[in-house]
Formats: structure tokens, C-alpha cells, sequence
């Protein structure tokens, strides 16, 4: 009697948590689509919904049209794609490091394509086409001089995040260093630093396309690995996992991500740190539904964000990326305290 109730139990149990996670899902896909109507609503002209739905589905010489079409629209799509970019990164390396505070920013790989972008920008300005591939260059390189300094017979998690904050700190000293040795063309490059989608146009969007249907595709087939790996390397590897290759291939993945999402947006901090957090807490650690979730939440608060940053601060335009270390940073610590006291 006892395991029969002991089964109902169990069974209760795994059906709430497939109906809250099957919730959540949903919810993360209409606020997406809400943060992506929103957007292209507001600005310093506002847009009826009903004129956007028309601007979108038939072409005319319109205002509405132009706005929403060749202004609004691609700046969006441009946000909602970094924000997808930076949220599967983030959500990859708290999961293969094990820590929460693990993201894109901390362990230097936003940095590693910070610093190279800067160089591209300030030093050899005609060559910017290639920006997106020297920020993924750049991210790449810092990756694995952090992988190669935590290398002892294998990388522990605890060494990778160690290394990764030193190189970061190195790197964050070497832009800073390079833009006061060129302070003459530091105001270009002021905007990319604070993460600003302003200017964001169809090229961009279509520069950006790629990388991320490229990184989103390759996530999937890296699910069942990171899995595995939340579980410990011990755990892991007696599933039949082969660790070391698993984790190198997520950072690789995660620093692909970051790298193309940091080369059309800027440094946008947090969306890879608070976002997998909160995802987590709400459906825990099962990348089959963390990961989704997470890279729609990732694309509604860029979005979200970048709507807020043009049109609650006109005629002033606030960079993005100040606006989410602003909400970010407080929200971050609320949960930190709240999880220390659990």
C-alpha cells in the first residue's frame, strides 16, 4: 500500500512540474512576442498596434511603413537575436562551470571580443567589416588562455572561473589603456562600450542571422551533454560522458555566441548572467526546457530594455547596456540575498 501511494506521489509530482514547465514555456513566448510588438509601438512617434500589424503586411509609402519597417523593425529582430546569443551563452557556462555567477562578461570572454573589436575600431577603422569576425576571434583567444591557465591534468570549474577573472581584469585594463592612448577617438567607440542597439539596421540584423542560427542549431546537439555535466565530472563521466571534450566544446559554443552578439551590440552585460538565473529557479537545471526559456527570455529583455532605453529618456537616447546593469545589478543582488538565506 505503502508504494502504491509512494507511485501517486511521484507521479503527482512529475505532472505538476511538466504542467508549470509547460507554463512557463508559454508565457516566455508570448512575452517575447508582447517585447517585439512593444518595441515597434513606441519611440518618439508612438504606433497603434493595429497601424504596425498594416505596416507589416502591406507595403505603401507610408510614414507608419518607413518607421516601423526600416527603423523599428530591423533594430528589434537585432536585439532580440543578441539577447537569445548572450542568454544560451550564459545558460551553457553556469551549467558547465556549476556556478550561477558564471557568464560571458565574468570569465573574459566578452572582454577577449571587447578588446579586439576596440582594437578593429580605433587602429584599423577601415577594415570594420571584419568586426564581428575579430570579436569572435578575440572572444576565442581569451577562452582558451583561460582553459590553457586552468589546465592541471583537466579543467575543474573552480580553475576556470579563477582564470577567467584574471584574464578578464588583464583585458578590461588593455581597452582602457588603448583608449586613453588614443583619446582623440574614443567617442566612437564610447556607444559600442555601453551596449547600444542605436543605428542597428537590416544589415546588421543579417550580419548577426547567421551566427546565431549557427549557435542556436549547435546548442541543441549540446544539450544532453551539458546534462550530464551539471551532474559532476565524477557522475559524468560514469555515464559514458567524455568531460573534458563536453565542456571544451561548450565554451567553444558559448564563446561563438558571445563573440557575435558583442560585435553588433556592445558589451551588454547581465542578460547572460541574471536571466539563466531566474529561468533555473522557476524550471530547474534540465537543459531540454532551461535552455528555450532562457534564450526567449533573453531576446524579451534585450528587447524590452531597448524599447525603454529610446523612448522613456527622449529626446535622449540611454544606452542599453547602462540600462541593464542599472536594473540588473539590484535584481541580481535581490536574488543572491535570497538564495544565501535559504
Amino acid at each position: 500500500m505503502a508504494t502504491i501511494v509512494t507511485g501517486q506521489r511521484a507521479q503527482e509530482v512529475r505532472t505538476s512540474r511538466s504542467i508549470r514547465r509547460g507554463s512557463v514555456l508559454i508565457i516566455s513566448l508570448v512575452l517575447l512576442l508582447l517585447a517585439g510588438l512593444y518595441g515597434l509601438m513606441s519611440g518618439s512617434i508612438p504606433i497603434p498596434a493595429r497601424e504596425v500589424w498594416s505596416s507589416l503586411l502591406h507595403a505603401s509609402d507610408s510614414e507608419s511603413r518607413q518607421i516601423v519597417w526600416n527603423l523599428r523593425l530591423p533594430r528589434v529582430l537585432t536585439g532580440m537575436l543578441a539577447g537569445i546569443c548572450l542568454a544560451i551563452s550564459g545558460t551553457f557556462l553556469q551549467g558547465v562551470f556549476r556556478n550561477p555567477l558564471a557568464d560571458p562578461g565574468i570569465i573574459g570572454v566578452s572582454s577577449g571580443g571587447g578588446l579586439a573589436a576596440v582594437v578593429i575600431m580605433i587602429l584599423f577603422p577601415e577594415k570594420i567589416a571584419y568586426l564581428p569576425i575579430a570579436a569572435f576571434l578575440g572572444a576565442l583567444t581569451a577562452a582558451a588562455v583561460v582553459y590553457a591557465l586552468s589546465w592541471k591534468g583537466g579543467a575543474s570549474p573552480m580553475r576556470l572561473i579563477l582564470a577567467g577573472v584574471a584574464v578578464n581584469s588583464l583585458l578590461g585594463a588593455a581597452m582602457t589603456a588603448l583608449m586613453i592612448l588614443n583619446s582623440e577617438k574614443v567617442q566612437s567607440v564610447l556607444p559600442w562600450m555601453s551596449g547600444s542597439l542605436n543605428g542597428r539596421s537590416w544589415p546588421h540584423f543579417q550580419t548577426l542571422l547567421p551566427y546565431a542560427v549557427i549557435g542556436i542549431i549547435a546548442s541543441i546537439f549540446l544539450i544532453k551533454t551539458a546534462n550530464l555535466l551539471v551532474l559532476g565530472d565524477d557522475a559524468a563521466k560514469l555515464l559514458g560522458s567524455r568531460v573534458e571534450i563536453g565542456r571544451l566544446l561548450i565554451i567553444l559554443l558559448s564563446t561563438f555566441l558571445a563573440g557575435a552578439s558583442i560585435s553588433i551590440v556592445g558589451m551588454v552585460g547581465f542578460v547572460g548572467l541574471v536571466v539563466p538565473h531566474i529561468v533555473r529557479l522557476l524550471v530547474g537545471n534540465d537543459y531540454r526546457i532551461l535552455l528555450p526559456i532562457s534564450a526567449m527570455g533573453g531576446g524579451t529583455l534585450v528587447m524590452a530594455a531597448d524599447t525603454a532605453a529610446r523612448s522613456w529618456f527622449d529626446p535622449i537616447e540611454f544606452p542599453v547596456g547602462i540600462l541593464l546593469a542599472l536594473l540588473g545589478a539590484p535584481f541580481f543582488l535581490y536574488l543572491l540575498r535570497k538564495g544565501v538565506k535559504r
